[in-house]
């Protein structure tokens, strides 16, 4: 009896350690559903990174396309400039002769007006400043509140400092070409045009030791001048040229009975911006 006792609780304890196979099927399933369920959700989320990500990509290009038609529909070049110019006498008449350095300083705005779709041809039109300092031997002094011209030899005088001082405000229109793209602010331009100025001040000095002669709005200094001009070079350095029409002076400006029939010839470099 105690034998077969004894069997019955060894029988008990080994089922009771005993796996049942179709438990660990389940459980096995379950863990495989469980894990598939894992990878499903790891990638739904990546799926939903990647198309996140391609939005806002395209986003980006939208907008960078936006913005590159509209700087396009602004597109203009050249509007503001700077110009220093070396201001040359010609037909002057006999014994006059220039000293020193003549300096010219141009600054004004300039609206640009593309005439194609590339917009890289177009007319300008503007409004400026110009100051022209010519430093010559022609003496202007006053008879009987006259203007009386004279010219000094320089051989025979040697005088501090003689010369004439001309204010503008210019009115230039041009016909501009260039290689400009509206990625680059590096291109050839050639520009050229016509300038009607307005005197609007003028002034002329002559010092010798203690003599200083100052006279301001001489009446013989023409009003209007008018010119044609060129300018031309790549990005930063632009030659610069101008030729006057006509007189600086009425005709009624005289040395020794004969006219000052003077023009003037600009050459210099020319600067643009915007």
């Amino acid at each position: 009896m105690k034998k077969y006792f004894s069997i019955f609780i060894l029988f008990i304890s080994l089922s009771a350690f005993a796996q049942d196979p179709v438990k660990d099927k389940q459980i096995k399933q379950a863990q495989e559903r469980e894990e598939q369920e894992r990878i499903k959700e790891v990638l739904s989320n990546d799926k939903t990174t990647n198309i996140r990500k391609v939005e806002e990509d395209q986003r980006k290009k939208d907008s960078i396309n936006a913005t590159v038609t509209v700087i396009d529909s602004l597109y203009r070049e050249d509007q503001f400039y700077i110009g220093l110019t070396y201001d040359l006498l010609q037909k002057r008449p006999d014994g006059v002769s220039q000293n020193s350095f003549s300096s010219g300083l141009h600054i004004g705005f300039l609206r640009d007006f593309p005439l194609n779709k590339r917009r890289n041809v177009a007319i300008g039109i503007g409004l400026g400043y110009s100051m022209n300092d010519y430093r010559q031997n022609i003496k202007i002094t006053e008879v009987d509140g006259k203007p009386f011209y004279e010219v000094v030899n320089e051989n025979d005088v040697n005088f501090d400092k003689n010369k004439f001082a001309l204010h503008y405000i210019d009115l230039p229109i041009e016909f501009r070409w260039r290689t400009s793209t509206i990625q680059s602010h590096r291109f050839w331009r050639i520009y050229t045009g016509f300038k009607l100025s307005c005197l609007v001040l003028n002034k002329s000095k002559y010092v010798q030791g203690n003599e200083k002669i100052r006279i301001f709005g001489n009446d013989d200094f023409n009003k209007l001048q008018y010119g044609a001009y060129i300018s031309f070079g790549y990005n930063t350095w632009n030659f610069h040229a101008y030729y006057g029409l006509n007189s600086l002076f009425k005709s009624d400006a005289k040395i020794d009975g004969k006219s000052i029939d003077m023009n003037t010839v600009n050459v210099g470099l020319m600067f643009y911006i915007l």
